[in-house]
């Protein structure tokens, strides 16, 4: 891979693991329109996801360091016997929360659910995926309004959100649009649903990028380190600019603005993939006349 290649992937990783569009999809269109495809473009979607995955951490550091410490000191108070479900405090109990929404994935995740029909060189798939994020977008635009922070979160807040983020293992439907749909359709408000949804994330990255790990290193390619290298700190910093947009927008009641992409984005998939079934040709040799 040539380095706009590796650059253009790396900000369309950055922008869309975090802005509600998805990341696997658009990663998926590209990699189709650009012809990479194979453990050159399993490395590098490793490789970019480890980038946003860093974005977030520096993100959400605060709370993230803060949901760490209460960690411990909940297994302090399970032994003295000073635990109590009902008096956590915020960072106590999105902790929980995202260990509950965590075990809803990891059945499906080990089991591979959904993820076989990334890479299969056809993009109605994922045309009509974007398609079905934009209705979940328009949804929590229009009934998103809840008044409800991290102290007041509840175990049904947390299985809800963690069922829409098995929904968002199909290629094409936006992980933290469907996380943060669910928390603001649960009733959260914006920058919990938000937090939560972000943070939620780290494992299912962490999670996805382990298990990709062992698939790079059965492969004998001779690895670009600096090309790399590049990738992972484009896709960090751009990771970081979009959780900022995320949040200014979600604020600001303008979340529909995606909506309205990831609609466009989805008839035009569509249309693009029934034209390659129906002609026999690829975007890519279109382009290259």
């Amino acid at each position: 891979m040539d380095i706009l290649t590796v650059i253009i992937q790396a900000v369309v990783q950055g922008l869309t693991e975090f802005l509600p569009v998805s990341s696997s999809g658009h990663l998926s269109v590209v990699q189709h329109i650009t012809g990479v495809d194979g453990e050159a473009a399993l490395i590098l979607s490793l490789v970019l996801h480890l980038g946003t995955l860093l974005a977030v951490f520096i993100a959400f550091w605060g709370t993230i360091w803060g949901m760490i410490k209460e960690f411990f000191l909940t297994i302090g108070d399970i032994f003295t016997g000073k635990f109590s479900w009902k008096n956590m405090n915020g960072n106590r109990r999105m902790m929980f929360m995202v260990i509950i929404a965590t075990v809803i994935l990891v059945p499906f995740y080990l089991q591979d659910f959904f993820t076989a029909r990334q890479g299969d060189g056809d993009i109605v798939f994922e045309g009509v995926a974007f398609m079905f994020t934009a209705l979940l977008l328009f949804l929590s635009d229009r009934f998103g309004h809840g008044t409800r922070t991290a102290e007041q979160m509840t175990v049904k807040d947390a299985v809800t959100v963690g069922l829409f983020q098995v929904v968002a293992l199909f290629p094409g439907v936006s992980r933290s649009g469907s996380t943060t749909a669910g928390g603001l359709l649960s009733g959260l408000e914006k920058q919990t649903a938000v937090t939560f949804a972000f943070i939620l994330g780290i494992p299912a990255i962490l999670g996805g990028s382990l298990l990709e790990i062992g698939d790079a290193l059965k492969s004998d390619m001779e690895l670009d380190w600096l090309m790399l290298g590049l990738g992972f700190i484009i896709s960090a910093v751009v990771g970081i600019l979009s959780i900022k947009l995320v949040s200014w927008l979600v604020k600001r009641d303008r979340y529909k603005i995606f909506g309205i992409y990831t609609a466009v984005l989805g008839i035009l998939c569509v249309a693009a993939g029934m034209w390659e079934h129906i002609t026999g040709n690829t975007i890519m040799s279109l382009i290259t006349g």
